[in-house]
């Protein structure tokens, strides 16, 4: 199962525990459906847990039953209303009138309270949302055709707290998430801590492996450097060897050198170890530039 279809699971494991919040999780699933209007309420849904949380999240929230109910099987499941007392009552509760309505908005006053907007939500989410496997990538997104209605969850989303962004793809306009904080904070809210945990923990394996890697990376570059360093040193200091200048070099430097010769692997701090008496890396890197400057002449 993918991660969107886990972090399903886990909103659909507890209904809302109150009357109120159950019509507004509905009312966030109607807006984010297949369909809405005058002649049909058609939800479709992937998901197993979606699909059988359905029928009675609807009987909490209205007292009333599919009049389609998805064929056996898996694949796509499709739940229909058609009846028109039905749709006349979902209409009513949401301040709905499909015969002068021309495009779908939000009823902000039917979720005055923060339950209620969590609820919408989580409704909006399990009808029209989804969620990136976040080993691949951080992004969680709402799509619907409605644009007045991916305008206002914006406006909802931002005066719960949050920072989504909007674009338009093909026919649908998407609100989306990029941040792995703010998607993580989102599932949480929704009801999904499990899925928001799985997420920060991906993002800190993620991070430490980055992390890991920089340092080698790192690690690597300074040791090519010295290696580089180290190969100038040893030809400048070969150098002077055939021009018989190394008896001629002041104690100090035919120390270094010689030492150079008979050590090329050694850092500079370990070179200046076996100096008699050891001297700092600085001062052995101030002797081999003095070499280099000797064999350049």
């Amino acid at each position: 199962m993918s991660f969107s279809g886990e972090a399903k699971r886990e909103l659909c494991k507890t209904l809302p525990p109150r009357r109120c919040c159950a019509q507004a999780q509905c009312y966030g699933i109607l807006l984010y459906a297949n369909r809405f209007d005058r002649g049909e309420a058609r939800i479709i849904t992937e998901s197993a847990d979606f699909a059988e949380s359905l029928p009675t999240l609807f009987k909490k929230a209205f007292h009333i039953s599919f009049d389609r109910l998805p064929e056996p099987g898996g694949g796509k499941r499709v739940f229909s209303i058609t009846a028109p007392d039905k749709l006349s009552l979902l209409s009513e509760t949401f301040g709905y009138d499909p015969g002068s309505s021309v495009a779908h908005h939000i009823n902000f006053a039917a979720l005055e309270e923060e339950h209620c907007r969590t609820a919408f939500f989580r409704g909006a989410f399990l009808a029209g949302g989804s969620v990136t496997d976040p080993a691949k990538g951080y992004h969680l997104e709402f799509a619907t055709s409605h644009l007045s209605v991916s305008r206002e969850l914006m406006t909802l989303l931002r005066e719960g707290g949050f920072e989504p962004k909007g674009v338009k793809r093909g026919a649908n306009h998407m609100v989306y998430f990029k941040r792995s904080e703010d998607i993580a904070d989102f599932l949480t809210n929704l009801g999904a801590p499990l899925a928001a945990m799985e997420l920060m923990n991906a993002k800190a394996e993620k991070d430490l492996r980055g992390g890991v890697n920089r340092r080698v990376n790192c690690d690597a570059a300074n040791l090519d450097k010295a290696v580089e360093a180290a190969q100038a040193q040893l030809e400048a200091i070969r150098k002077l060897q055939k021009r018989a200048d190394l008896g001629e070099l002041p104690p100090k430097l035919r120390e270094v050198a010689l030492l150079r010769l008979e050590n090329p692997d050694l850092t500079l701090s370990e070179l200046g170890e076996l100096c008699q008496p050891p001297i700092t890396k600085s001062t052995l890197s101030y002797r081999l530039k003095k070499l280099s400057e000797l064999a350049g002449e």
